[in-house]
């Protein structure tokens, strides 16, 4: 029988796995603009003290972490719901990492994982708050909008947008609330990616067991996923509302796996022309921050089905280098 924390002496790699999600959760919540930013790497310190210490005590890091987050907080909210799926996020990539799957089996089966048990959450804390998950999710949105509004307020942002912006709140709501199934799986997915790129060379200085996954910057979407952008696009020309709003979903998501893509392209020539760190990180920011940008790799991704980029062999593999 495996021994427990206190009797084994890794009490101390608990305590810090606790300690590292907690100023990445802190600084996600106490820093305007850029916070979202940290909240992506919430999952990373659960994932690797996860793969350190195995599934017994590595569970321990995240149910610490949440109970103080809860506390915090000041209860059970949507927020806590939230947190909580980055760090199941992580614990689940862990443990696809101990499966014998390929790179994509493994990010769709964690991400599975997390929105499954995250809807059955919501469904449970509807009943126990005795509202509809629409309601409540809709009065989530508009929270959050409202709050967004205030941070536009006190960034500077001129009076006639924010203007604007408050006028139309409502048909904001109605949308967001509307494709919110798509944005938190696609966010899901991104967010899983980002996280299997920054834990290999992690675990692996640490002398942990990541799986080959082969380079991932010569990672390419299986071709029939290009049906998936069609039918989303064929369905969108339909008149009913409903159907469009199913297309828009479907659409999201399939674009954000071409957007991985792109980003792998990116990688892949960054990496080719032996750019240093530095200019990587700020084009990498860019790229981030300018919506222009981002279309353009989400191009580059989709098109990369007939152009190849990389002029590289589907079927030849190489090994990763270290990030």
């Amino acid at each position: 029988m495996a021994p427990w924390p206190f009797q084994s002496g890794v009490s101390k790699d608990i305590a810090t796995g606790v300690m590292a999600t907690l100023v990445i959760f802190s600084a996600s919540v106490f820093m305007p603009v850029i916070g979202f930013l940290f909240s992506m790497f919430i999952p990373l310190p659960v994932l690797f003290y996860r793969t350190k210490l195995g599934r017994r005590h590595g569970m321990i890091v995240p149910l610490v972490a949440i109970a103080v987050i809860g506390f915090i907080i000041g209860g059970i909210t949507m927020d806590i719901v939230f947190f909580s799926g980055l760090m199941l996020l992580g614990f689940a990539l862990s443990e696809m990492f101990e499966k014998a799957l390929p790179v994509e089996m493994a990010i769709v089966a964690a991400c599975g994982i997390v929105l499954g048990v995250g809807l059955g959450a919501m469904v449970m804390y509807s009943i126990a708050s005795n509202k509809g998950v629409v309601s409540l999710v809709s009065a989530y949105v508009a929270t959050n909008l409202k709050l967004s509004l205030q941070l536009y307020q006190s960034i500077g942002i001129p009076q006639e947008t924010i203007d604007a912006i408050s006028g139309s709140l409502d048909r904001i709501q109605y949308v967001l609330v509307r494709i919110l199934p798509s944005l938190v799986a696609a966010s899901t997915l991104f967010v899983a990616w980002t996280n299997l790129i920054a834990a290999r060379p992690i675990l692996e200085r640490r002398g942990l067991a990541f799986p080959d996954y082969g380079r991932l910057n010569r990672w390419r979407a299986p071709d029939v996923l290009i049906w998936g952008v069609i039918g989303s696009g064929l369905i969108m020309l339909l008149p009913a509302t409903g159907f469009r709003l199913i297309g828009i979903n479907g659409l999201l998501v399939v674009l954000t796996v071409y957007f991985i893509q792109g980003i792998a392209i990116v990688s892949f020539f960054f990496e080719k022309k032996k750019l240093p760190r530095p200019i990587r990180v700020v084009l990498y920011i860019m790229i981030a921050l300018q919506q222009l940008f981002l279309l353009v790799i989400v191009c580059i991704g989709l098109f990369d089905m007939w152009i190849n980029f990389r002029k590289i062999d589907p079927d030849k593999r190489e090994p990763d280098l270290p990030a």
